[in-house]
């Protein structure tokens, strides 16, 4: 199956502790099917990956979040990992590019630990989402009806659970842009 997003921007809204794999397999997906993809982060020069909790590659940030507007893109994708999602759901910049991109209808992508950062910005209350397993009380505290699945659908907001997901993730991601 070919599908073609050429012409759509896409940000990946990520910080120091993202999850390397949950990073860089949904861009290599957006960029394969003819997307940008732009890493936009609360850091103004890099960020640094990690394997689990192991440190991994360091990635050029493209925009700071202070620089980002929700008009210059198609979608949001926010990779998992424990330490990213914390971090970015601290930043209010963060916080109100993410509730303003929810809020545009634009597809957002959200993949094991990023749902925290649509808890904080207040959007997953009455959504039914994924995520990894630890994060079921703060979803259902947060309104939200959480589900153990692959990938769900809910609207603009894909959610997944983990790195074992990806595939499904990244083909549910390409496809609501190649139809947006």
């Amino acid at each position: 199956m070919t599908t073609s997003i050429t012409g759509k921007r896409i940000a990946f809204l990520a910080a120091d502790g993202v999850e390397e794999v949950e990073y860089t397999e949904p861009r290599k997906a957006v960029e394969s099917a003819g997307g940008t993809a732009e890493l936009v982060s609360i850091n103004d020069d890099e960020i640094q990956a990690v394997n689990h909790m192991d440190p991994a590659g360091k990635y050029k940030v493209e925009k700071p979040i202070k620089n980002a507007s929700v008009a210059d893109y198609d979608a949001l994708v926010l990779p998992g990992g424990v330490a990213n999602p914390d971090f970015l759901r601290t930043n209010p910049d963060a916080v109100a590019f993410v509730k303003e991109f929810v809020a545009s209808g634009k597809t957002v992508a959200a993949i094991c630990h990023a749902p925290w950062t649509l808890i904080e910005a207040g959007v997953a209350d009455g959504r039914t989402l994924t995520s990894w397993p630890s994060l079921r009380t703060d979803l259902t505290n947060a309104g939200a009806k959480w589900v153990d699945e692959q990938v769900v659908t809910d609207g603009n907001l894909i959610t997944s659970r983990k790195p074992d997901d990806l595939p499904a993730f990244c083909e549910k991601l390409v496809g609501a842009l190649s139809k947006a």
